[in-house]
């Protein structure tokens, strides 16, 4: 309506316009109201008005309306029509808004449903196969939904799906939860990414928001599905709950027959089958709330997904050669200087400088460390906003911009290589630590990041965002995999083993990924490293096997083959119960 309303008032004729505030400024107020017709219908209208200033008496207009009629598109029309406005550009909500999802079909009720329920049965005594099992179902949903909607599987969706369903693997083989905390979060952005086909920088980050409105909008989409098969005869339901209930019923029957017959079987389905409770039903139930909302959004994303990749981030300014090389070319030379006195100090040893600094051999280790994490970080920001900003101009200019960036990115790949250096240092004096491990793989993946920009200024870098996400979660996988818990017992007992130094205090806090490794200590060192361990499997009590990792289950074996034999006041004399401040 507002368009339609402002081409009425600009087909008015603009004499019409210009008569109003003729009307209010003259002091002759009807004389001025007759020039409006005069200008607009023509010189006969002022015989029709017979108005004395009209130009009845002299047969043509006063000069007033000759100065008037010929000033009328110079002077400012300030109560006449706004000039056309252009049209307004849509915001970001708009853009990226959904197209209409297809209808609900009975496959994808039935996946959320099974989500649910399996969710509430498998999840409540911990994580472990359970979750994955959790999570097939929604898959089945969200792949059905997008089948529906007429949506195809890519390369890249078929990449992120098999890489979400293994970072879902790591709470089945991973006793530690901080592995599994991060695998689930990566399984969570590739899902996004799978469902919503994003392939910019704006759709890799706001990918994983996608799942809130596909929770809002995805409720009403069930429930609109679930009202539309309200009318369903009896004809089509009553045989199949008929079935059902016959399956049940035999199930149950003939499965309470073979559970007395056999005491065998009886221990395996006792196994198979959750143990629910009263006590535990508030959990459960919230559990079923869980697991079907998550599937809603999965199916719903998967039917309909907001369009991230439609927001478009505007270029900066570029800048002159001069302007924007400058900082850059005196950050390479410091970068250089720097990196020339790390080899000087690798090939000269580091007895030297440490004589030089006054510093010890871990306090130069521990100190340079976390200083070159820091300098990598801010380097990869500082690229962001070069590229921002970088002249553009032709093809001298972005092969400038190449020579520039590439020597930064290479320089820094020598500052990762520094920093991982003396990371090792540290852990050779002090120990590996959980936060060691977990700052040393982050700046791996940091390098990882900075070879793949240097490849897109080589390649492209089209396929870059996605590129970083992939190597995110690959990052993500391979740390769960290779058990840092495991590790970190693996590097202190071989420390061990060489110069006889162990923290006992810190072991107590490890998970039963670290069980392997700390078996082969000697007693009472290992007794007393598997203390805090093997308490803290005792007080679970018997967990089903759907909550069982299989860390957990090799640390069960080991410890029942070999439990734990040194007293508490035996390994408190080893300090195995000390406090201990880790960095």
């Amino acid at each position: 309506m507002s368009e339609n309303t402002g081409g009425a008032h600009e087909a008015r004729p603009e004499a019409a316009a210009d008569a109003e505030p003729a009307a209010a400024d003259s002091p002759g107020g009807p004389a001025a109201a007759g020039s409006r017709p005069a200008d607009a219908a023509g010189p006969q209208t002022g015989a029709h008005t017979g108005g004395p200033q009209t130009g009845a008496h002299t047969g043509g207009p006063t000069s007033q309306q000759q100065y008037a009629h010929q000033h009328q598109h110079q002077q400012p029309r300030p109560w006449g029509p706004p000039p056309p406005k252009s049209p307004a550009k849509p915001s970001w909500a708009t853009v990226v808004r959904p197209a209409e999802a297809a209808p609900v079909r009975t496959a994808t009720l039935v996946a959320v449903l099974a989500s649910a329920l399996a969710a509430a049965l498998l999840l409540a005594d911990g994580m472990g196969p359970g979750l994955l099992l959790a999570v097939v179902p929604a898959v089945v949903a969200a792949y059905v939904a997008a089948r529906a909607a007429g949506r195809t599987a890519r390369p890249w969706t078929l990449a992120w799906v098999i890489g979400c369903l293994a970072l879902l693997a790591i709470p089945a083989l991973r006793d530690s939860a901080w592995p599994s905390t991060l695998a689930i979060l990566s399984a969570l952005l590739l899902g996004a990414l799978a469902l919503h086909g994003s392939r910019t920088w704006p759709g890799v980050f706001l990918s994983p928001l996608g799942f809130i409105d596909s929770t809002v909008s995805g409720t009403a989409w069930i429930f609109k599905g679930l009202r539309s098969r309200g009318g369903v005869g009896k004809d089509r339901w009553l045989p199949v709950a008929k079935a059902a209930a016959v399956a049940v019923a035999l199930l149950l029957l003939f499965g309470a027959l073979f559970a007395s017959a056999d005491a065998a079987f009886a221990d395996l389905l006792g196994g198979l089958i959750p143990d629910v409770s009263v006590e535990d039903g508030p959990i459960r139930f919230m559990l079923f709330v869980l697991g079907a909302v998550i599937a809603i959004a999965a199916a719903r994303t998967a039917a309909a997904p907001l369009r991230w990749d439609r927001i478009r981030t505007t270029p900066g300014t570029p800048r002159s050669r001069v302007e924007w090389a400058l900082p850059l070319i005196v950050l390479n030379l410091l970068f250089a200087g720097f990196n020339a006195v790390q080899l000087a100090v690798l090939f000269g040893g580091y007895s030297k400088v440490l004589e030089s600094t006054g510093l010890s051999y871990a306090e130069y280790a521990r100190q340079g460390f976390w200083q070159l994490l820091w300098a990598t970080l801010l380097t990869l920001a500082v690229i962001a906003l070069a590229l921002r900003w970088a002249p553009r101009s032709g093809a001298g200019d972005r092969r400038f911009v190449r020579i520039v960036l590439g020597a930064l990115c290479a320089l820094t790949l020598v500052v990762v290589a520094a920093a991982l250096r003396r990371m090792d240092l540290y852990v050779d004096a002090y120990g590996l630590t959980r936060l060691r491990v977990s700052v040393a793989a982050m700046e791996l993946w940091l390098g990882l990041v900075i070879v793949l920009i240097m490849a897109a200024g080589v390649f492209g870098a089209r396929w870059l965002p996605r590129a970083v996400a992939g190597s995110s979660a690959a990052a993500v996988l391979a740390f769960g995999l290779l058990s840092p818990d495991g590790m970190v017992a693996e590097r202190n007992v071989a420390r061990f083993e060489k110069d006889g130094k162990i923290d006992l205090a810190y072991f107590q806090s490890l998970s039963a990924d670290a069980v392997p490794a700390l078996d082969r200590l000697p007693e009472p060192q290992r007794s007393c490293a598997l203390h805090g361990i093997n308490d803290d499997m005792s007080g679970a009590g018997d967990v089903p096997w759907y909550a069982v990792s299989m860390g957990e289950y090799r640390a069960l074996q080991i410890l029942r083959e070999r439990p734990v034999t040194a007293s508490y006041e035996a390994c408190s004399r080893l300090g195995a119960f000390g406090s201990r401040i880790e960095y």
